[in-house]
C-alpha cells in the first residue's frame, strides 16, 4: 500500500478559515482507500475547539533544534471518517486566538517550526510516507528541509514531494538574515535560484524549487501563474518548472453539498423536481430577510470574501445603478474589507427590499443562498479554482463569472445558438462587461424561462465531485512513486 502524508496548516473538521480547509479535509477521504494509506498532519492549535481538543490523544513529545533553541515537539492523533490526523504541537508558537496572526515573523517562525517538526516527527511515529503532498507556503520547507538534511537518512531516501499552490499571491518572505538565522538553513540556500526573492527569503518559493511536482487547483490557473499578470513575480520559476506543474480541480464534498438531502435548507429538490421546488427557497430565503416575496424577481446571490480579488470594486461602481433601475434583488454574505462591508450596508439601508447585507459568515444562511438565489454572482480578479461556483451549481444557481483561473474551467457560457452552458461569463475585468453579463442573465431568467429551466438542468449535471479529481491526483502519485 502507498503511502501519502498530507502536510497544511488547516483541515475541516479540525479548524477552517478558508477553501484550502475544505480541500485537505475532503481530498484524502477521496483517495482509493484500498491502494493507498493517506494520514494528514497540522498543527495543534489553542483556538481549535475544546469538543475537538477532546478527540486528540497523546502520541509523543521530543525536543528539536530550532532558531538556537531546543524547543518542545508534541504529537496528538485523532480519527476522522477513516483517516488518521496528526498534530504538531508547541505553546508558544500556536497557542493563538485565531489561526493566522497577521505577525508575519511569527507567522514564517512558526511554520518553518511545523515544516521541520513535520519531518523530525516521522520515523518516531513510525510512518513513511512515499509522498509529502504539501499545501502552500506555511509547508514551503518541508521540501527544503528534506533535501537539505533528512534525505541522507534512509528512512527518507526515497521520499518524495508534492507542493500545491492554492493561492500564488501569499508566499511567506521576510528578510534572509532573519530567516536563515531562524530555520537553521545555510546561506546556500538563500541565492535567487533558491530561496532568495528580491533580497527577502521565500518560503513557498522555496517548496516550488525543492518539490519532485508542482500541482495547482485548476488547469487555466496553471497557465494563468506563467504569466506576468498572475505569477506574483514567480512567472520565470513557474516556466522553468512547467513540465512537473499541473493544474487539477478541486472538487466539493457532495454529501454536504447536496440539495435533495441538504438539511439547512427548507425545501430539498433534486434536478427532476427543481423547476416546482426550487423557488419555494428562493421564497423562504425572501421572508427570512426581509425582502419583498416575490418568486418571479429575479435574486441574485452573493457567498465571499469582500476583497478586491473577489471583484468587488467592479460591483462598487455599477451596483447603484442596478438597484435604482432594474427589477432584482441581491443578497450579500461575506466580511472583509471595511469599505465593501461598509458599501453594502449602506445599500441595504437604502435599498432595503431589493439588498439584503449580511456582513458575517453563517454556513446556514450560505446553503440557503446557494438554494434560494436565482444566480450567483462571482466576478474574481483572480481565482485559483473557487469553491462558490461548484456549490451554486450543484444547487441550480446559475453563476455569472468573469473568465479566470477555476471560474473558466468549471462554468461554460450559456450559447443561444447551441442551447448548451452552465452560467454566463465575461472576459475583461471591466465593471460595465460585468454588467452587461448580469443584464444578459436578467433577460434569459425574464423573456426565456424555459431556456433558464434547461440552464440549470445542465448546470445540476455537472459533477465537480471530488472522486474526479482524485483521480487525477492518483495518476501523479503513481508517476512520482514509480
Amino acid at each position: 500500500m502507498k503511502k501519502i502524508l498530507f502536510a497544511a496548516s488547516e483541515a475541516v473538521p479540525f479548524i477552517k478559515s478558508g477553501g484550502l480547509a475544505d480541500v485537505v479535509g475532503s481530498l484524502p477521504k477521496a483517495l482509493d482507500s484500498q491502494y493507498y494509506d493517506v494520514r494528514v498532519i497540522l498543527p495543534k492549535y489553542a483556538c481549535m475547539k475544546q469538543e475537538i481538543k477532546d478527540k486528540m490523544e497523546f502520541v509523543l513529545n521530543f525536543y528539536m533544534d530550532f532558531d538556537w533553541q531546543q524547543m518542545y515537539v508534541g504529537v496528538l492523533k485523532a480519527e476522522d471518517r477513516g483517516i488518521t490526523y496528526y498534530f504538531i504541537d508547541n505553546e508558544s508558537l500556536f497557542s493563538t486566538e485565531t489561526i493566522y496572526t497577521g505577525d508575519a515573523l511569527f507567522e514564517i517562525k512558526r511554520f518553518a517550526f511545523f515544516s521541520k517538526a513535520v519531518l523530525s516527527a516521522l520515523p518516531l511515529i513510525d510512518f513513511q510516507p512515499d509522498i509529502i503532498h504539501c499545501h502552500d507556503w506555511q509547508t514551503g520547507l518541508i521540501p527544503v528541509y528534506l533535501k537539505e538534511r533528512f534525505q541522507g537518512d534512509l528512512f527518507f531516501h526515497d521520499v518524495k514531494t508534492v507542493m500545491t499552490i492554492h493561492n500564488l499571491k501569499f508566499q511567506g518572505r521576510w528578510n534572509v538574515q532573519e530567516v536563515e538565522d531562524i530555520t537553521g538553513l545555510s546561506g546556500y540556500f538563500f541565492t535567487p535560484d533558491k530561496l532568495e526573492f528580491n533580497k527577502d527569503a521565500n518560503l513557498l518559493k522555496g517548496g516550488l524549487v525543492y518539490a519532485d511536482a508542482i500541482t495547482t487547483v485548476s488547469p487555466t490557473y496553471a497557465e494563468e501563474i506563467k504569466t506576468s499578470f498572475y505569477g506574483e513575480g514567480l512567472e520565470g520559476l513557474m516556466n522553468a518548472r512547467s513540465g512537473d506543474l499541473r493544474g487539477i480541480l478541486n472538487g466539493i464534498d457532495y454529501e454536504e453539498f447536496d440539495p435533495a438531502n441538504d438539511p439547512l435548507i427548507a425545501y430539498p429538490y433534486s434536478i427532476q423536481n427543481f423547476r416546482k421546488v426550487k423557488v419555494k427557497n428562493k421564497l423562504a430565503l425572501q421572508k427570512k430577510l426581509g425582502l419583498v416575496e416575490d418568486e418571479k424577481c429575479f435574486l441574485v446571490g452573493i457567498v465571499s470574501r469582500l476583497t478586491d480579488q473577489k471583484g468587488f470594486d467592479l460591483i462598487a461602481h455599477v451596483l447603484e445603478e442596478i438597484l435604482s433601475t432594474d427589477a432584482i434583488q441581491v443578497v450579500v454574505l461575506g466580511t472583509g474589507e471595511e469599505r465593501y462591508e461598509n458599501m453594502f450596508r449602506y445599500f441595504d439601508w437604502k435599498y432595503h427590499e431589493k439588498l439584503s447585507a449580511n456582513i458575517t459568515y453563517d454556513n446556514t444562511l450560505s446553503h440557503m443562498i446557494y438554494a434560494g438565489a436565482d444566480a450567483f454572482l462571482m466576478p474574481s480578479l483572480f481565482e485559483p479554482c473557487g469553491l462558490a461556483q461548484l456549490m451554486s451549481l450543484r444547487y441550480g444557481t446559475l453563476p455569472i463569472v468573469r473568465e479566470t483561473g477555476g471560474l473558466k474551467d468549471t462554468v461554460k457560457p450559456y450559447n443561444k445558438f447551441e442551447g448548451t452552458g452552465t452560467g454566463f461569463s465575461f472576459a475583461n475585468y471591466n465593471a460595465h462587461e460585468m454588467m452587461r453579463t448580469i443584464r444578459y442573465a436578467e433577460q434569459i431568467y425574464y423573456d426565456k424561462k424555459r431556456e433558464w429551466n434547461k440552464i440549470v438542468e445542465h448546470a445540476m449535471s455537472e459533477n465537480f465531485s471530488w472522486d474526479v479529481s482524485a483521480k487525477q491526483y492518483q495518476l501523479m502519485y503513481d508517476w512520482l512513486i514509480g
